[in-house]
């Protein structure tokens, strides 16, 4: 048996401890080896992510910024939450622009801030002079034109805008005066297109929000935007290759021809709201002075003459008709509610077929307020066209009622509108010794003369309207409760040939709404395009970071 000593025991032992703490450590740095291998695995994970979400959000919002810049080209994105839609175009518009082929540059001679100012200015003005607290939004325009740009992409031409400081560079509208004679000044808008320039005064932009007196009246303010149609009508203007010149008989040696007291509106509203804006370029004559050349114009309009032609004005009148035979050539004409016996344009009418009585037409049941403002009928829809809205009521304001004259000629004679069979008529000196049967009676005619060259068919027109009232600005401009603006340039145009063109209409603007300011979209623009997204990236690096620290 070996036995073993005490000393080679405690060396035993002492080696055995060894071999055991070395094994241990051995283990103790395997699992620290490991832990550290996997803490910088952890490490690089985490981090590699951090980056990568980082580059990703990045990305993705300048991806949606791109998207947005594309799309936004081609279709608005801003979102009018307006119920009266006053940041966008209205329909009439819309199609214009997409049907637009040629190339249109807006120029505004002021900086955007203008319209801010200028709504401060008017805002006060009612403010101190009424005492009423108003909400006049000049800062829709440049939102409108604006919708132009994106709306036009959509077709084959383009709109362009731009906004210069003529305080700066007045030099800078000097292209434009070859194209333009009148003066051109700050706050102006100005549309061209090749060598066709039309200009919206200060004036003109301040008055595309008009308010309405009856609120007034009533420390109401409520405003009609007119800007819209304005500006629709000024980019058709030079872009449209029909263009109608007319001769706008407006005075007799010097004088007025209409009685400026009753027709002063209504004649200026048919001259510059309804023809001159639906592509009609009108010229003020003196029907006795001027010379009325067929090689000039296309058409002539006689406003409610109160005093009768001489045989020289008739004889230009049918001279410019005849157009030396070749037709060609339109005519309107209104008679005064209130005068007969003007025995040359009688004369003249006769010899186209129609004749002005001397009556008024009634109606107590088919009638707006009173009983000359009658209700009409279409009752040649080949002559009116289609119609926006149907529904919408037609109104004749003490119209003469019109007749047909049968002779043995070849004029085609057609009643274009008529009063319901629920009229009647009254001598327009008497004025309440009704007479007659109550029937529909013709409130406006066309009577055409043509004759056939070879294979051509040539035609001369004239449009009787009775009443001149008919297109005073109540029921022009007011489009969205008449039918009359729409009636009569749809009439206009199938007889002058000219492709139909449809009425823009006027926006009635709520007081009482949310909408944005230019001001505000751009706010909203900015934290939803750059601060929101900002937050989120921000909140994934905070939480990213506070892992990658545990």
């Amino acid at each position: 048996m070996i036995q073993m000593s005490k000393k080679d025991l405690d060396e035993k032992e002492i080696k055995e401890t060894a071999d055991a703490a070395a094994e241990a450590a051995e283990e103790i740095g395997e699992a620290a080896e490991e832990k550290i291998s996997k803490w910088n695995s952890r490490r690089i994970k985490y981090g590699s992510m951090f980056y990568i979400i980082i580059a990703l959000v990045l990305a993705i919002v300048v991806v949606i910024n791109i998207m947005v810049s594309m799309v936004a080209k081609r279709s608005p994105l801003k979102i009018d939450i307006s119920p009266d839609n006053r940041y966008d175009l209205s329909e009439e518009s819309i199609n214009a622009m997409k049907n637009l082929t040629k190339d249109v540059e807006i120029t505004v001679t002021s900086t955007k801030d203008y319209f801010e100012a200028l709504r401060q200015y008017r805002e006060n003005y009612y403010a101190q002079n009424y005492g009423v607290p108003s909400d006049i939004p000049y800062d829709m325009i440049p939102e409108i034109l604006d919708k132009y740009s994106v709306y036009a992409q959509q077709g084959s031409g383009s709109v362009s805008v731009k906004y210069v400081n003529m305080d700066i560079d007045p030099d800078i509208i000097n292209k434009y005066k070859e194209n333009y004679n009148g003066d051109i000044g700050s706050g102006s808008i100005i549309v061209s297109s090749g060598g066709r320039v039309k200009v919206l005064s200060e004036s003109d932009v301040m008055n595309m929000l008009a308010y309405d007196e009856n609120a007034l009246k009533n420390q109401q303010l409520i405003f009609n935007f007119a800007g819209e149609s304005m500006l629709t009508s000024a980019i058709r203007s030079v872009t449209d290759d029909d263009i109608v010149k007319v001769a706008f008989a407006n005075t007799m040696n010097g004088a007025s021809l209409y009685d400026a007291q009753f027709y002063s509106d209504a004649a200026h509203t048919f001259e510059n709201e309804l023809l001159s804006k639906n592509g009609y370029d009108c010229t003020e004559i003196d029907i006795a002075k001027d010379e009325l050349s067929p090689a000039d114009y296309d058409m002539v309009v006689v406003f409610a003459p109160s005093v009768d032609f001489t045989e020289d004005i008739i004889k230009k009148l049918s001279d410019f008709l005849y157009n030396g035979g070749n037709y060609g050539k339109n005519m309107i004409y209104t008679p005064d509610f209130s005068k007969s016996g003007l025995t040359n344009i009688d004369s003249f009418l006769a010899d186209w077929s129609i004749k002005v009585e001397d009556n008024l037409v009634y109606d107590d049941k088919n009638a707006i307020m009173y009983n000359t403002m009658v209700l009409l009928n279409v009752s040649d829809t080949e002559a009116v066209g289609a119609l926006p809205n149907e529904k919408l009521p037609i109104v004749a304001d003490r119209s003469r009622e019109l007749s047909q004259i049968k002779k043995n000629n070849e004029d085609i004679v057609k009643e274009v509108l008529s009063s319901f069979d629920t009229s009647y008529t009254a001598d327009i000196k008497e004025k309440d010794g009704k007479f007659g049967e109550n029937g529909a009676r013709p409130v406006i005619m066309l009577s055409r003369k043509e004759r056939s060259e070879e294979f051509k068919l040539l035609a001369s027109q004239l449009l009787v309207i009775g009443s001149p009232l008919m297109t005073g600005s109540t029921y022009i401009q007011q489009n969205n409760t008449f039918n009359n603006a729409n009636v009569l340039i749809n009439t206009i145009n199938n007889m002058t040939g000219k492709e139909n063109g449809t009425v823009i209409p006027d926006k009635s603007l709520q007081s009482s709404f949310i909408a944005p300011t230019a001001k505000q979209v751009r706010n909203i623009r900015i934290i939803v395009m750059w601060i929101i997204p900002f937050i989120i990236a921000a909140v994934g690096v905070f939480v990213l970071l506070r892992r990658r620290n545990k």
